[in-house]
Formats: structure tokens, sequence, C-alpha cells
């Protein structure tokens, strides 16, 4: 169905600026609301004590207001508040406004307050006020909105959020998928990287060096060599594109313990990304930056590659550097606990074989994983097209 009919009005014409103040009092507990940026919606901060506040009156939220970020509108920051919000206060840096019952649906705004169209009103009419491009309430109120009937609005609601189940049903299967996934390469490298081997070996003993960073920070410039940092690192890719440059003083400065050579092993020893860790490839050139190390392998004992698998496998992740992780603000590993990390030595052949065999699976999880990305993409444009054609009264 075209839209053909439906009024375009000013936001003033539906809704009914609404403060339903209170003066905050020592001793009393006050919920907060706050409103996410782009569309996503109203949540719940940190309730205070009324002595807290320095606002002399707070304004209290009910189902169903419309409710603006003066700040941040422009970039999105409005939404209706939902039934769990109702009874949360805002300051008068949050106005609010009642839909006029008989004109408006709320959930018909809460839609439209996801759309480009709309953000990009509040934009404009944020711009040339005082104060940070705050928008004004009077401001607010002249965004125009589609209105087709109340039981119009009603309906095409109904049908977005069907739409968006769909969607959101569709998502959570590819994330299940995704993480199914990665169990699959976790248990393949349980099995093949078995506990019945003999030959235990601490990961000393098939090192030739362990190289630590400089534990100071690194001197950065825009250009020159790249200084990786524990979010260069993956679990089992090394990402030199997004680093962060030191000049050529500050790499040779870096480097003074060792210069990463191809299959060296990097470490994150320290912070949420304990345990990532990636083979150098030939060619790469970085220094250490905090939080991360190196490991150099003794090669003919054992294979980069072997050794990796290994420091990936669940026996190292969850039976060994989760529990040596001491600090749990910022969880990290001392060299000491390192050195004797338990690690299996089968024979040189026997690695490759095994290497040959997890690289094969790691292959293929990577192409899954690169076609549920591309999915995850289309996920995320429906909801927008979904949007501009029920505005467009097409659904």
């Amino acid at each position: 169905m075209k839209n053909t009919g439906w009024k375009t009005i000013r936001l003033g014409e539906v809704v009914t600026p609404v403060a339903r103040a209170e003066l905050p009092m020592p001793g009393t507990i006050y919920r907060q609301i706050g409103v996410k940026l782009w569309g996503e919606g109203a949540y719940e901060r940190e309730a205070i004590d009324g002595s807290q506040t320095k606002y002399a009156k707070l304004f209290r939220a009910e189902t169903g207001d419309i409710i603006v970020n003066k700040i941040w509108a422009r970039n999105g920051s409005v939404a209706v508040v939902t039934p769990a919000l109702a009874g949360c206060f805002g300051s008068g840096e949050f106005p609010m406004f009642e839909p006029k019952p008989d004109s408006l649906e709320s959930r018909w705004v809460h839609w439209l307050t996801k759309t480009r169209n709309f953000w990009e009103q509040c934009d404009e009419k944020s711009h040339g006020t005082s104060g940070k491009n705050r928008i004004k309430p009077e401001q607010f109120l002249k965004i125009e909105i589609p209105l087709p009937s109340l039981s119009e609005q009603r309906r095409i609601v109904a049908r977005i959020e069907e739409l968006v189940a769909q969607i959101n049903e569709a998502s959570g299967l590819r994330k299940q998928a995704m993480n199914e996934t990665e169990a699959l390469l976790a248990t393949a490298r349980r099995v093949f990287i078995h506990v019945n081997n003999d030959n235990h070996v601490t990961l000393e003993s098939v090192c030739s060096a362990i190289i630590d960073n400089l534990h100071s920070t690194p001197r950065l410039s825009k250009t020159g060599i790249p200084c990786i940092r524990s979010s260069d690192v993956g679990y089992g890719t090394l990402n030199l594109n997004n680093a962060q440059r030191t000049d050529i003083e500050e790499f040779k400065n870096r480097t003074v313990r060792g210069i990463p050579q191809e299959n060296d092993i990097v470490f994150v020893r320290e912070g949420g990304g304990t345990g990532k860790c990636a083979v150098v490839k030939y060619g790469q050139q970085f220094s250490l930056g905090q939080r991360v190390m190196m490991i150099r392998l003794n090669t003919n004992l054992i294979n980069p590659h072997f050794f990796l698998h290994q420091l990936l496998s669940p026996q190292i992740q969850e039976d060994q550097i989760v529990p040596l992780s001491k600090g749990s603000a910022s969880p990290h590993l001392n060299i000491g606990s390192l050195k004797k990390f338990d690690f299996i030595l089968p024979s040189l052949s026997e690695q490759r074989r095994i290497v040959a065999e997890l690289d094969a699976l790691q292959t293929e999880v990577d192409a899954l994983k690169r076609l549920q990305a591309e999915t995850a993409n289309e996920l995320d444009t429906l909801l927008p097209a979904v949007l501009d054609r029920a505005f467009k009264g097409e659904l």
C-alpha cells in the first residue's frame, strides 16, 4: 500500500510538553533515566540519593513519554519511555512530551526515532542554539512526522514489530552458529592435541627466548613503524593495519630486547585479552607495546603453528591461563608462571600432521565466519529498509 492521503504534521500538533517536577530530597533514592544515541532507546542509569544531584528539580517519566536529550538529540538521542522505566527521573536536560492519545500512538514515535530522517531533523533544529547545540523544546516540536489515522499507525506498528521479531530471530541464529563454529575449532584442538601423549614439557624447555615489552608508554608518531597493543592481537591473528606508530628511534629503543622474527609468537600477558596470541609472519616489523610479549621457539623441537594451536587450545586457555591470571581488575600472567606452562611434545612429523588437520579445519571455519559476517551485514540493513517502507506507507 502506498502512502496516499497521509498528513505530514509537526510534533507540536500531537504531543504535549509535560513536567512532573519533584524537589530532590536527601535520603530519597531516585532512579535515573538516560537516552542512548541513534535511536537505541532509553535505559536506567545508576540510582542516586536526592543529596547527590546538582539540579533543583527532577522530572518523573511515565510510560509512553517521548524523552529528549537536549545535547545529543542531534545524534538520535530521543526515545519513548517503556513500562520498565516508568517512575525514573531526568533533569531539565531531558524534556518530556506526552502523545495525544486520540491522535498519536507512542509506538509509532518509537520506530520513527530510529530513522535517519528523524535524526537529521533533530540535527538541523539543534544548530545555532546556545550551549553545545542543545535542541530547544520549541524547536523539537517543529519536527515533522508522517501521520496516518490512529488505526493505521497501530496496524503498521504491528507489522514492523512482526518483521523485527523475524530479523531478531535470524540474528540470534547467526550468533548461535558463530558460537558453534568457534566451539567446533576448540573441540578439534582438544581432540587433536590429546592429553594422553606421554611427552610433556614446560614452555621454557622449548623456547630459546622470552622477550618482554619495555613496560613504558610508547612515544607515538602519526607515521612510522607499528607498535602493537593487545587490541592488535587476536586468537591466532595479528593485524598491523590499525596499530599505533612510532618513529625509528622509538622503534630501536623498544626492540633492544629483540626484533621480531618469523615464527615468533606474540602473546598478550595482561588485561582482558590475556592469552591472545599469533605467529609472526615473514616480513612483519613492529615493536611491542604494553601488555604484549614474544616467545621465540626452538624450532628444532617444536613447530610454531603446533605451538600456537596448543596455546589456543582449551587445555592452555581454560586450564592454565585462566587459573594463573592474577588480578580481577587487570588479569595478568607473570613470566615465571608462563615458563611452567605444560605442553605436549610429539615428534615433529606428528606435529606437522596435526597442524595440517587443524589448519584445514581453520580454513573451513574462516570461510564460514566470512559468510556469517556477510549475513550479519545484510541483517543490519534490514531494519532501516523496513522502517523506510513503513513510513512511506508501503507496509
